[in-house]
C-alpha cells in the first residue's frame, strides 16, 4: 500500500480497506451488498445456449448446446421413449417431458436464445384452422397412399391417379411415400374443408413451442392459424425450393379438384430462421427466445455431422437402412433414381448449395435379419483389403428406393458360405457397394464438387474394418475423389444437428 498513491475518501464515508480490489467487494466487507449482488457486479454475460429437439420413429430426444471459445459443446442431452410414434398426443406429452427434464438440469435459462425441431420427413397432419384441433391424423414417413394396408387403397390409387396429371415428370413431389400424395389421399378419401391447414410433424410442434394449439388461442373464426413451415420438410409437398415459392401447378391442382390452396402453409422460410416466440414460461424459457422453423431428420443429422462443413463433404447413415447425402453446389432431382435435392440453409449473402442425396432399402437390418448379434459382430473379423467373391444385394425384402426406384426389385442373398465371418463379408461388401453406387448416381446427375471427405453415423460407423473396405472400395472407383477419408462422425444425434441449425442467425453454422 506504502507504494500506491493515496486514493480519495469515499463517497460513503468509509475508508478503502483494500485498494486494490473493487468498489463492490469493499461494500461487501461493510455489509452494503450482498454475496449475490457483488457476483452480479462482476459478471459476465453466459455464452449463449440453442436448443434442439428431434422426434423419430421410437422417441424424441433434446440437446441444448452452448457456444464458447472452443465453439459449440453439448451441455445437456435427454431422450424419452413414446408408445406410438404416430400420435400427436404423445408428441405433446414427449416436449413437455423433456422441457422440463432441462429445466430441472438448468439449462434453459436466460442464455437460451432459440429452438428448432427436427421430424421425420414427409410426416404430416390436418388441423382445424380456427382452433388448432387435428382433423385428420399423422400420415407417417413411411406410409404408402396405395399399399399402407397390404391391399391396394382406392383413396390413394385415386391420389396417384391425380399426381401423373398434374405433377411434373421427375419431380420429388411425385413419391407415394411424400406429402402431397398423402394430402390428394386425403382429399379424395373425404373432401378438403376449407377450414382445413397442413402441417408437418416439425411445424406441429413448434406451434405447440409458441403456445398456438392452447386452448382458445385460436377461437376467432374470422382469423386462421398461421402454419409456418421450412424448405426441407415442405420439399415433398412440391415446394420449389430454387425459386422459394408454391408453384403454379400446384395450385392449379388444387383449385381443379375444388381443393382451397390455403391448406399449404402460409409462409415456408429457411430453417434455422424465426417463426415465432416462445410460449415456455413454466419451463424458465421466456418470450425473448425464438422458436425458429424447423427441418427433417435426416438432415438435422448431416448438420449434427458435418456443421460448417465444406462442399463436397458427404454423410452416410448406416442405420436400419443406408442413405446419403451431399453437400453440393448443383441442384440434382431425379424421382426414378431416388434422388432429391434440399436447400442447403446459410447465413445471409451466404452462396446458395444443396443437399444432394437419396435413401436405400439396403442397411444393417440386414445382419438382424441373418441372425447376426452384437458378440458375433465384435469377434468376427476379415481382412477389409480384400474383395469378397459374394455379390449380394443385401435387401430384407422386394424393392429399393435408390440408387434406382425399383419397387419389383429382389433380394440376393446367394451363395451362402458355410464360414459366418464369409457372409458377414459378403452382406457388409454388399452394402458398402449400394453406397458406391449412391454417390455414382449423384455424380452422373451433375453433383458437384466430387465427394473428398465421408462422415459416418448410425451404428455401422462403429465398425473399423468396414469403415476401411468402405474406403477401400470407393477411392477404387471413380465416383469419388481418389483421397476421399471415410470417418466416423462425432456428433450424429439429429436433436445437436437442430440446436446447430438454431445458430444459424448468429453465423455459426
Amino acid at each position: 500500500p506504502a507504494l500506491l498513491p493515496p486514493r480519495p475518501p469515499s463517497p460513503l464515508g468509509m475508508p478503502f480497506l483494500f485498494p486494490r480490489l473493487p468498489l463492490s467487494f469493499s461494500l461487501l466487507l461493510f455489509g452494503c451488498l450482498t454475496h449475490a449482488e457483488v457476483a452480479m457486479s462482476l459478471s459476465v454475460p453466459a455464452p449463449p445456449r440453442y436448443m434442439g429437439f428431434d422426434f423419430g420413429t421410437s422417441g424424441a430426444r433434446v440437446s441444448v448446446i452452448e457456444r464458447g471459445p472452443s465453439g459449440l459443446t453439448e451441455i445437456f442431452a435427454s431422450a424419452v421413449k413414446y408408445a406410438r410414434y404416430d400420435d400427436p398426443r404423445a408428441w405433446r406429452e414427449a416436449l413437455e417431458t423433456l422441457l422440463s427434464a432441462a429445466r430441472d438440469a438448468d439449462a434453459t435459462g436466460e442464455a437460451l436464445r432459440r429452438i428448432c425441431v427436427s421430424g421425420t420427413s414427409a410426416s404430416c397432419l390436418l388441423l382445424d384452422a380456427r382452433d388448432g384441433v387435428v382433423t385428420r391424423g399423422p400420415c407417417m414417413y413411411d406410409f404408402d397412399v396405395v399399399s399402407h394396408d397390404g391391399g391396394a387403397d382406392p383413396a390413394g390409387v385415386r391420389a396417384l391417379e391425380w399426381i401423373d396429371a398434374f405433377v411434373p415428370p421427375s419431380h420429388t413431389a411425385r413419391a407415394r411415400t411424400g406429402i402431397l400424395a398423402k394430402l390428394l389421399r386425403w382429399h379424395a378419401e373425404s373432401p378438403l374443408s376449407p377450414r382445413e391447414i397442413l402441417a408437418t410433424q416439425a411445424d406441429y410442434l413448434a406451434l405447440l413451442l409458441r403456445g398456438k394449439l392452447k386452448k382458445g388461442r385460436c377461437g376467432d373464426v374470422k382469423r386462421r392459424l398461421a402454419v409456418t413451415s421450412d424448405w426441407h420438410n415442405c420439399l415433398k409437398a412440391g415446394y420449389d425450393v430454387r425459386a422459394l415459392a408454391w408453384p403454379g401447378w400446384l395450385r392449379s391442382a388444387l383449385e381443379d379438384l375444388d381443393a382451397d390452396p390455403r391448406v399449404l402453409p402460409s409462409a415456408v422460410v429457411s430453417p434455422g430462421a424465426p417463426a415465432g416466440r416462445a410460449d415456455l414460461e413454466d419451463y424458465g424459457i421466456g418470450p425473448e427466445v425464438s422458436v425458429t422453423a424447423g427441418t427433417t431428420d435426416s438432415n438435422a443429422a448431416f448438420f449434427a455431422a458435418a456443421a460448417g462443413a465444406a462442399r463436397g463433404t458427404a454423410v452416410t447413415s448406416l442405420g436400419s437402412t443406408l442413405a446419403l447425402k451431399v453437400l453440393s453446389d448443383v441442384f440434382v432431382e431425379d424421382a426414378a433414381r431416388g434422388v432429391y435435392s434440399h436447400r442447403c440453409p446459410g447465413p445471409p449473402g451466404a452462396p446458395e448449395s444443396w443437399l444432394v442425396g437419396g435413401a436405400s432399402n439396403v442397411g444393417c437390418r440386414a445382419l438382424r435379419a441373418e441372425g447376426f448379434d452384437e458378440e458375433e459382430l465384435g469377434r468376427l473379423r476379415f481382412d477389409p483389403e480384400t474383395d469378397s467373391p459374394l455379390e449380394y444385394y443385401p435387401l430384407t425384402a422386394r424393392g429399393e428406393r435408390f440408387p434406382v426406384a425399383d419397387p419389383e426389385k429382389e433380394p440376393r442373398m446367394g451363395p451362402r458360405p458355410d464360414e459366418r465371418v464369409e457372409h458377414l463379408h459378403g452382406i457388409l461388401q454388399g452394402i458398402a457397394d449400394v453406397e458406391r453406387a449412391g454417390f455414382a448416381a449423384l455424380r452422373e446427375l451433375g453433383a458437384e464438387p466430387k465427394v473428398h471427405t465421408v462422415w459416418t453415423c448410425g451404428g455401422g460407423g462403429e465398425n473399423d474394418t468396414w469403415t476401411r473396405m468402405r474406403e477401400r472400395r470407393l477411392r477404387e472407383g471413380g465416383e469419388v475423389e481418389k483421397t476421399v477419408t471415410v470417418r466416423k462422425a462425432k456428433m450424429t444425434e439429429a436433436s445437436y444437428g437442430a440446436a446447430v441449425l438454431a445458430t444459424l442467425q448468429d453465423d455459426c453454422i
